[in-house]
């Protein structure tokens, strides 16, 4: 009898444990489609599909769309690595705000702008380090 009593109240915490760890994943995902993500996915989705043929675009971007849910899964493991559970449930509530909802709209933009300056910048380096490798 004590077995089963401890049989089953581990398998009561590790229900448990798995229920926590699947409402962590779930916010972790919403966080992600907060910051901006889904729309640039859902934008990727469509430019690589460009010459898809009209007639073929509905079951592309379905098929296409499917592969999100596996992506944001990765993706939300990599975040839950680096937050804990409080953590992404304060980002969540930070992109619930008008000032969250602003950066999520720019984010997309602001960084592909900043990576052109950075590669800007990485050609005067290189071209700094060429003139000292002569």
């Amino acid at each position: 009898m004590k077995k089963l009593l401890l049989v089953s109240m581990f398998l009561v915490a590790v229900v448990t444990q798995a229920q926590e760890a699947s409402d962590f994943k779930t916010e972790t995902i919403e966080f992600i489609k907060l910051t901006g993500a889904g729309a640039a996915f859902d934008n990727a989705i469509s430019q690589i599909g460009l010459n898809v043929p009209e007639a073929n675009k509905e079951a592309y971007t379905k098929e296409a769309s499917a592969t999100l849910e596996g992506l944001y899964g990765k993706i939300a493991d990599l975040y839950m690595e680096e937050f804990t559970e409080s953590e992404i449930k304060e980002l969540v509530a930070f992109y619930h705000t008008d000032l969250g909802k602003k950066l999520a709209t720019k984010q997309l933009g602001l960084t592909q702008r900043a990576m052109a300056f950075g590669q800007s910048w990485g050609m005067e380096v290189g071209q700094i380090a060429q003139k000292y490798n002569e």
